[in-house]
């Protein structure tokens, strides 16, 4: 596989990034490809399209994520809704695809270090991936990081490095560091495992009228249509959205779509460069001073793949867009109490983001929808604390019935 430029179409031996300025990703030949009658699952069920052999470990079985159709979030969402759940990875979101391929190549190229920097899911995702590679790992985190995030990537046992200064520029600064080969949000192999996302969406789509098993555990049926009318995730680095298209430009090119779905990229309104380009029709991106959200996974200011997420949403007549903090939990509530999903508000910003644009006739009511829910929501640290109702064993049976009696469904 080659690494080119998407935008001037350079080629290059090695890096991460063109000469101008843009990310590389790697060429695979996808003129050939064909949905295999393997039953493997996951992320290596697409070894025809990806650069290396799976790792030891969990990297092994990254991906394989239930496809679920969601009926009871059909009215809130005002169209017909399906959610990629991507909390079912090994480390509970999408990061575990990339760093499975990324510390895969470290492994064929001999490197005696991955790293990466992050202080959330990716740092948690390429730890434990070279954990169960018997890779050593270097995590680059700012110095304030708060202590409950620290412990669940220390659990893995990586080198956790605090750095002073700037944390915008740790991206950069890494790639120059030497030794260690550095799995960031949208270096080229963490793209390659990325997307692998939406190879499994239009997978199970393409399977939903087909006699053989599906791979994705029956979760869709004969009232689907052969490809979604949309996709829907939220956007930070930019490296998951150019992910997803670049999958769908594979695709295309291997014949394998019957139309081309639109994508939209939904960010927190407190910290949202990509959609204020998108709203300004600008050609870059531009960094912003952005504030504190409830989506911090995804408050990225200064998105190095963001110009990239922009030409996505522009080629596939999508969009970008913005939801407030509010909307967000309202979504994360709805997920929740509607389809019993569990999700981080990152991954809420889909659902918030689907309502927006069907108040906005983007989506309508007869569309077929994903959204894409990047990572789970069990790991917060700030859910809403419950009030459960108080009674004595005696008045037990008739709170019961008083419940019952008044519940509308």
């Amino acid at each position: 596989m080659t690494l080119v430029c998407y935008r001037c179409g350079r080629e290059a031996a090695a890096g991460a990034r063109c000469e101008c300025g843009e990310p590389l990703w790697l060429t695979a030949d996808a003129a050939d490809f064909s949905w295999s009658d393997s039953h493997e699952r996951g992320v290596w069920r697409y070894a025809d399209l990806l650069p290396v052999e799976p790792p030891p470990g969990v990297g092994s079985v990254a991906g394989g994520t239930p496809l679920l159709r969601t009926p009871r979030l059909d009215e809130y969402a005002d169209c017909t809704l399906w959610v990629k759940d991507e909390g079912r990875n090994p480390t509970g979101s999408f990061k575990d695809r990339g760093s499975a391929v990324g510390v895969a190549r470290a492994l064929e190229a001999g490197d005696d270090w991955v790293g990466t920097v992050s202080h959330g899911n990716m740092a948690m995702s390429v730890a434990a991936t070279a954990a169960g590679a018997r890779t050593n790992c270097l995590v680059l985190v700012p110095d304030d990081i708060p202590s409950e995030r620290l412990a669940h990537i220390a659990q893995y046992d990586p080198e956790i490095v605090r750095v002073e200064g700037d944390y915008g520029r740790l991206y950069d600064e890494s790639l120059e560091l030497r030794g260690v080969r550095f799995v960031n949000s949208d270096t080229p192999y963490r793209v390659a495992g990325q997307k692998t996302t939406a190879l499994e969406i239009y997978e199970a789509f393409a399977d939903a009228n087909d006699s053989r098993s599906s791979p994705f555990g029956g979760s869709v049926g004969g009232d689907a249509p052969s490809t979604p009318d949309a996709i829907v995730a939220p956007v930070s680095s930019g490296g998951h959205a150019s992910a997803i298209w670049k999958a769908l430009r594979e695709l295309r090119e291997a014949g394998a779509l019957a139309a081309l779905p639109r994508l939209y990229f939904v960010q927190a309104a407190a910290c949202d460069p990509i959609a204020r380009a998108y709203r300004s029709n600008a050609d870059e991106v531009t960094p912003v001073d952005g504030d504190e959200t409830v989506a911090y996974s995804i408050a990225n200011a200064d998105p190095p793949s963001g110009n990239r997420a922009l030409a996505a949403a522009r080629e596939t007549n999508g969009g970008v867009l913005s939801v407030s903090d509010e909307e967000i939990l309202d979504a994360k509530r709805h997920f929740a109490r509607r389809a019993g999903l569990s999700v981080e508000p990152a991954s809420a910003t889909t659902l918030a983001g689907i309502r927006r644009l069907s108040e906005r006739d983007k989506i309508t009511s007869d569309d077929h929808v994903v959204a894409v829910a990047t990572g789970t929501g069990f790991r917060e640290q700030t859910a809403t604390a419950a009030t459960p109702q108080e009674t004595r064993m005696a008045e037990l049976s008739k709170l019961v019935r008083s419940l019952v009696s008044g519940s509308s469904g």
